[in-house]
């Protein structure tokens, strides 16, 4: 395959496309929470964790009731894992690199809240217990030190339409998963009565 003429491979290649960063881009950038960003992580019931291994990187979505991040200290977050397939791909990369990466959405908000920083990991009994949904315990928790938090505006969100009900899609138009694992299998998995079963799986394993 030909080289790109225009391929863009280093930092002097983009600064020469994008210019200088837009002065407010700089002024939002902070070392901890205020209470104007509290209260974005307290109203969000959903965020994605990136996390980085040796593998690679891995992006998950986590959610609940909005709040569920409990905000230890300007500088502390605190992430319930709840029940999932037992990947632990996220869990796997924190413990061999603690570099982390969140961004929390908010249903009908524009802007989003972005945090870098580094995870730990907790399986404290206590800790954990705090976070129960009923008598579901999480197994551990994420404990995400914050080195930057900041908003992002709202363009990507409002060229999307995410929150706009007119662009919501019918699930019924793409595969479903078990119609997914037909095909990785050549029709070995059963993917319709997987599909059958999944909505009360799902009741019993929420939490």
């Amino acid at each position: 395959m030909a080289s790109d003429p225009h391929a863009l491979t280093t930092e002097a290649a983009l600064d020469a496309i994008y210019g200088e960063v837009v002065p407010a881009a700089k002024i939002k950038e902070l070392p901890v929470l205020i209470d104007e960003l509290r209260q974005f992580i307290e109203a969000s019931p959903f965020l994605i964790l990136a996390t980085v291994g040796p593998e690679g990187l891995d992006c998950s979505p986590r959610g609940d009731p909005a709040g569920f991040v409990r905000i230890a200290d300007e500088r502390t977050l605190l992430i319930p894992d709840r029940r999932g397939n037992n990947r632990t791909d996220s869990l796997r990369n924190i413990v061999r690199d603690p570099r982390v990466a969140l961004l929390f959405l908010i249903p009908g908000v524009g802007e989003t809240l972005r945090v870098n920083g580094s995870a730990a990991l907790t399986a404290d009994p206590e800790l954990c217990a705090s976070f129960a949904m009923g008598d579901k315990v999480p197994r551990c928790v994420i404990e995400v030190t914050i080195e930057t938090v900041f908003t992002q505006c709202q363009k990507a969100l409002v060229r999307s339409k995410l929150w706009d009900p007119e662009t919501q899609i019918d699930r019924a138009e793409l595969p479903t998963v078990g119609d997914i694992m037909s095909v990785i299998t050549a029709g070995e998995f059963d993917g319709a009565a997987y599909d059958a079963a999944y909505p009360e799986r799902l009741r019993q394993t929420i939490y």
